[in-house]
């Protein structure tokens, strides 16, 4: 059955995506290769406590000027990733001790609780906690 593997998320640098997705998000490094015979890294990471199959988000470096015109404008200025939580406060407060911007503050939507971050590249992401 087909499935969504990876999403790529094109950024300037490996290292400094890691410190934000890591050092800030609490994400988790699936896995850092580097390709020699394109001169990249092979990098993807996912949420934090996400199951080992989940999608992950696969750290493209743009490699051309075209490419490096779409970091941070991945979605044309929406929403681009959809970041759910089972404790929206608890998330929140962490992101927030930890400098993450946030475009939208909280508010409660019949879908659920939901805020909007940018990330350090200027993509926004909702982080929200979906109602039961």
């Amino acid at each position: 059955m087909p499935h969504l593997a990876h999403i790529a998320l094109v950024v300037r640098d490996y290292d400094e995506a890691l410190a934000f997705y890591i050092g800030k998000l609490g994400f988790t490094l699936v896995e850092d290769s580097y390709q020699p015979e394109q001169d990249k890294r092979w990098v993807t990471i996912r949420p934090p406590n996400a199951p080992e199959n989940a999608t992950t988000i696969l750290l493209a470096r743009a490699a051309t000027p075209e490419q490096a015109r779409f970091v941070g404008d991945q979605a044309g200025g929406r929403v681009f990733l959809f970041l759910a939580t089972d404790d929206f406060d608890r998330d929140h407060a962490a992101f927030t001790a930890a400098g993450v911007e946030w475009a939208r503050p909280p508010v409660l939507q019949p879908y659920g609780k939901v805020a909007v971050f940018r990330d350090l590249y200027g993509n926004l992401w909702d982080l929200v906690q979906f109602a039961a």
